[in-house]
């Protein structure tokens, strides 16, 4: 598994999203590194880490880091994940591998409509990305183009830098693992998963009022899952916070995982 580490001080793991890698932590990096010993993956089949050889699911990419972990002598390590990423960290803390979980915007927690609205929207969103690829540095060097291909994920897509924007969007079609890992997390959504483990993990679950992706209501969900899980509120992000709100995102992790 493809990681970058950096920065000095207790380690923390950093879990990216789908189609991401470790370069869509880049707006908080620095920040972190100050006091943190910053460790960044490239899940299988994303960013340039071989895909799985096997089925590709949540529970195969949680093997798959707890290989990682164990392989580097980290478990009980502090982690963060975003959106997939973030689903990720959840199921890390239910199994009791973890130190504290900072959970950005996790994805598994809809219901009904919301389901059919997360798939169709995603897959849309791919097959255009995939077809235009030609275009994106063009595109994405645009405010108006930022705005029309990220109004989904970004409270303010036309404040984003061009170089964040176009990586990630590039990384789509890169991503062999994006489909599997859409279909597990449409198919496997997160039923209650606190555990005696996760009991002894301290929970952050982070939400930003405008995601359009994974809806604020489902906030509700994902915290009822983990009872003793501190819910903070991103007022002025989408769905991703460290894109939206940088600081505050770097200021609310180094906060979460102080006590660990």
């Amino acid at each position: 598994m493809h990681f970058t580490r950096t920065g000095t001080g207790r380690p923390l793991l950093l879990i990216h999203g789908l189609g991401g890698s470790t370069r869509s932590w880049s707006p908080i990096a620095a920040r972190l590194q100050t006091s943190r010993d910053v460790i960044a993956v490239d899940l299988p089949g994303f960013g340039t880490t071989p895909p799985l050889a096997g089925p590709v699911t949540i529970d195969t990419m949680a093997d798959a880091v707890i290989a990682f972990l164990t392989e580097h002598d980290l478990l009980g390590i502090d982690v963060v994940g975003s959106s997939m990423g973030a689903r990720l960290v959840l199921e890390l803390a239910r199994r009791g591998v973890v130190g504290s979980v900072v959970s950005l915007d996790p994805g598994g927690f809809w219901q009904g409509a919301e389901t059919a609205f997360f798939a169709t929207s995603i897959k849309v969103s791919l097959a255009l990305v995939n077809a235009i690829q030609p275009l994106l540095p063009a595109i994405t060097g645009s405010a108006v183009g930022r705005t029309l291909f990220l109004a989904q994920f970004s409270a303010h897509p036309w404040a984003l830098e061009q170089s964040l924007v176009l990586q990630e969007l590039q990384n789509f079609k890169k991503s062999v693992s994006f489909g599997p890992m859409l279909d597990s997390l449409i198919a496997g959504q997160m039923q209650p998963g606190a555990t005696p483990q996760s009991d002894r993990c301290p929970i952050t679950i982070g939400w930003g009022r405008y995601d359009r992706v994974c809806l604020p209501a489902q906030a509700a969900r994902a915290q009822a899952a983990f009872p003793k899980a501190r819910l903070h509120w991103f007022e002025h992000s989408g769905h991703f916070p460290m894109w939206d709100s940088p600081e505050e995102t770097a200021l609310l992790i180094l906060d979460a995982t102080r006590g660990a």
